[in-house]
């Protein structure tokens, strides 16, 4: 699936472009079924929290700003469950990370049209810590992406610095969404990776990257699909605790792992 020259380009870079992974009628029926989602499931709110965004958008913009969510669709639809394991994605998934490779998560984000929420610069990390880079989010994308509709933009090369801190309170303190200084951290530093529909951009948990808002008038999608090593621990965040599908390869036993079990947990 993975060239040399590309999974030497993520390692350097901390991000790797990968086109057409998706055929034009897969995209059809994730979109259909991404429609229904949308429709029955998702949540539209303000987004993001935090000083960054009078950084980002003046007062107008900020108020009416909002963004579209929803997490783990693979639960919801059996299209994204296909697209999650597709053997092209495990494929270029485990060039990246090793032979054993680990579903995460799956979350949506759209950016509504007119002012579709950006995002401030931060680290993935920060959201679902891990132990280390053993971790691939790859974006699934339904538009294609610019500038216009705030296409993902990276700081090249930031994975290599390993995890840093982030601000989560404001300074009258209250708690914020974790993000990072927008002085030391801009978005005019980034390299922008615009990408077509059915296209993959992935990027390592720790490299630094964020997006301009949406200013057409169309709704821009993308699927985020978190991929790790099943051996990379996860301390804090988004689905801790929870192991998810096997995509490649196969689950090692550690010293103090129990089997896995299908009691809820309390």
């Amino acid at each position: 699936m993975l060239t040399k020259q590309q999974v030497d380009f993520y390692h350097e870079t901390g991000y790797l472009h990968i086109p057409q992974v998706f055929t034009p009628a897969e995209m059809d029926e994730l979109e259909e079924h991404l429609d229904f989602l949308m429709d029955q499931w998702a949540q539209t709110e303000m987004g993001w929290t935090g000083p960054w965004r009078k950084v980002y958008m003046d007062a107008a913009t900020e108020k009416k700003s909002k963004l579209t969510s929803l997490h783990d669709l693979h639960f919801y639809s059996e299209a994204w469950m296909r697209a999650v394991t597709h053997p092209a994605m495990a494929a270029a998934m485990s060039a990246l990370i090793g032979p054993n490779v680990e579903l995460h998560h799956t979350t949506l984000h759209a950016k509504p049209p007119e002012s579709g929420h950006p995002f401030p610069m931060h680290q993935d990390n920060a959201f679902y810590e891990h132990s280390d880079g053993r971790y691939v989010d790859a974006l699934i994308h339904l538009d294609d992406t610019c500038h216009a509709n705030g296409e993902i933009r990276f700081l090249a090369g930031s994975h290599k610095e390993g995890y840093l801190p982030h601000i989560t309170v404001t300074p009258e303190g209250e708690p914020c969404t974790p993000h990072l200084d927008t002085t030391a951290y801009r978005l005019d530093q980034t390299v922008p990776v615009s990408a077509k529909r059915g296209d993959v951009v992935c990027f390592n948990i720790f490299t630094v990257h964020g997006s301009h808002i949406n200013t057409t008038n169309k709704v821009r999608r993308m699927v985020r699909c978190g991929y790790r090593d099943p051996e990379n621990r996860q301390f804090s965040g988004q689905s801790v605790g929870r192991p998810n599908i096997m995509i490649r390869g196969k689950r090692a036993r550690t010293t103090e792992s129990a089997p896995l079990t299908n009691e809820a947990v309390a």
